[in-house]
């Protein structure tokens, strides 16, 4: 889809009659994470923002996107997207949680108020681009709780995280304000 478009994945079900894309098309209005619907993943429509990048000073700020696949929860999707603080030493790419509801999933439940996941290491902290860590995948364990994230290191190495789908959910809930998203 025109414009320039990036960081996209499909919902794994329908959402209704219509399949549903997360995406990032750069426009004149920032880089944002949109949803747009499908009856036949042809032809796309009902385009919204679904996340804004924040202002200021937040790790989030100017610059977000999805990673990898959303993950569906009992609470709701449970996406795992990228932001880009911009500092006088270059860009910082970190990873933070958000949850949307599972039946209008451009509907924002919870927003994580800080990052969750930055680079440390120095496979991520340097490379090609420095201090970048971008999901670009991952698999669920048998148990349904465990993440095996992989994700591109310094723009140079891929790398992988393991975590915990509940442990992501009880994150949030520690570390979202009340009608987080209703503020940006």
């Amino acid at each position: 889809m025109p414009p320039e478009d990036k960081d996209a994945a499909l919902l794994p079900r329908r959402i209704g009659d219509n399949w549903a894309l997360i995406h990032r098309p750069v426009t004149t209005l920032g880089a944002h994470m949109w949803i747009s619907y499908s009856p036949d993943l042809r032809h796309w429509g009902s385009h919204k923002v679904m996340l804004e990048a924040r202002r200021g000073g937040w790790w989030d700020a100017n610059k977000i996107g999805l990673c990898s696949p959303p993950i569906e929860t009992a609470k709701g999707w449970l996406v795992i997207y990228h932001g880009v603080r911009q500092t006088a030493s270059g860009c910082i790419y970190r990873l933070g949680l958000v949850l949307f509801d599972l039946e209008k999933p451009e509907v924002c439940l919870q927003r994580g108020d800080s990052w969750m996941f930055g680079p440390e290491a120095p496979y991520e902290r340097g490379g090609d681009v420095n201090d970048v860590v971008f999901p670009c995948g991952q698999t669920i364990g048998a148990d349904g709780d465990t993440i095996h994230l992989y994700y591109g290191a310094g723009d140079s190495c891929m790398a992988l995280a393991t975590g915990s789908i509940r442990a992501c959910l009880s994150w949030l809930d520690a570390n979202s304000s009340p009608k987080e998203a209703d503020r940006f």
